[in-house]
């Protein structure tokens, strides 16, 4: 699979230790940066990482700040993006699993790299499961609401 990463500076640390982890799992990873700890603004990077989601670039992304919420919401504003902040394995998978998320948001500040590890490991194993029909339905009202509000109608 194909997972982009990034992070602000507040999130720097726990990309860099996150990176190898993914990829000793079997994944191919882009970096997006950053590529210090110095001061960045969350926005910039989740939407670098939106981007490669959007462009069918990646498979799945993963943007990490202090908290997890502003690179959510600012990841959540690109067409085609369904980030979730996820500080515990069973969200990180059922986010994918029944709501087909394709971006996980990690607060740094909030968890440690072994539980971070833990949920990266569950996000990346899950798929969605599109053969429940409820899941396909609520998926599709999703991008129903997407649809109606990216195109003004």
């Amino acid at each position: 699979m194909n997972v982009v990463i990034g992070a602000d500076h507040g999130g720097f640390t726990l990309k860099e230790e996150l990176r190898p982890f993914i990829e000793k799992l079997g994944h191919t990873v882009t970096d997006a940066g950053a590529y210090s700890d110095e001061s960045s603004d969350y926005p910039d990077f989740a939407g670098l990482v939106a981007e490669k989601i959007m462009d069918n670039k990646a498979d799945r992304g993963i943007v990490i700040c202090g908290s997890g919420v502003g690179a959510c919401v600012a990841a959540n504003k690109f067409p085609g993006v369904r980030a979730s902040v996820c500080h515990d394995t069973y969200s990180a998978h059922q986010g994918v699993e029944h709501d087909d998320m394709n971006v996980l948001c990690i607060g740094a500040r909030i968890i440690g790299t072994a539980l971070a590890h833990d949920i990266v490991r569950s996000f990346l194993d899950a798929k969605f499961a599109s053969d429940v029909e409820r899941y396909r339905r609520r998926l599709n009202k999703v991008l129903d609401i997407e649809k109606k509000y990216s195109t003004g109608k």
